[in-house]
């Protein structure tokens, strides 16, 4: 009987997924933080982890980004807000789906299941990313340009590598800071304009572009 993992502080969220989730055959345990839901993943190692992104401690996002350093587990993401930003988000970081507040929740028993169908069919995230003559190997962290190496700091890697799984996608510089510098990041959003300076020079004739959509944020093109 596989374990599912809710964590989320809403008592009647909790109690509506667990029956809903048990009625599927599944075994449900519910924590109510982001320390908490660390902890079970842990102990327990759930097959799947139900997590909500407005925690009293911990956000999801940063649950998320723990969870990934230790474990492939799949996590499908709640939250209350309907813009695209909590979605990009949590997908950059490693949720495989994403619901948002009020659910059906014969629709999150569907897509529990169809989460775990593909987890165990083996269908992972590329760990391959390319764009034009850039290429970028996520597991071994090495980027090349047309086949030549090129050096990118930890920081331009994980920048790089989100532009590249959201081609053509325009990203904001709160999104960006959110992806690769934590939710807790003090620092100021010119940073992420300083990287990208950065990056735009190192990927020069990989026929791969940084652009700056004014007002917004930036987005990567590419032909080919």
């Amino acid at each position: 009987m596989p374990t599912i993992l809710v964590v989320d502080d809403e008592p009647h969220i909790v109690d509506l997924a667990k029956l809903y989730l048990q009625r599927e055959g599944y075994r449900v345990e519910t924590v109510a933080t982001g320390k908490d839901a660390l902890d079970r993943v842990s102990k327990v190692q759930p097959a799947l982890v139900v997590l909500d992104v407005m925690l009293p401690d911990l956000d999801g996002f940063e649950v998320c980004r723990r969870i990934r350093k230790q474990s492939d587990v799949p996590i499908l993401m709640l939250t209350a807000r309907g813009d695209d930003t909590d979605k990009i988000v949590g997908l950059e970081l490693g949720a495989d789906d994403y619901m948002t507040k009020p659910f059906n929740p014969r629709e999150l028993s569907a897509r529990v299941k169809a989460v775990l169908r593909r987890y165990e069919a083996g269908q992972r995230p590329a760990t391959v990313l390319e764009a034009g003559d850039l290429r970028l190997d996520i597991a071994r962290r090495e980027a090349t340009v047309a086949g030549s190496p090129i050096s990118l700091r930890t920081k331009e890697f994980d920048l790089l590598a989100a532009f590249l799984r959201n081609r053509n996608i325009v990203l904001t510089r709160e999104q960006l800071l959110e992806i690769v510098w934590g939710y807790d990041f003090l620092g100021e959003s010119r940073t992420v304009d300083v990287h990208i300076t950065h990056v735009r020079e190192k990927i020069a004739g990989s026929h791969a572009t940084i652009e700056t959509v004014r007002g917004v944020g930036y987005r990567l093109v590419a032909e080919g």
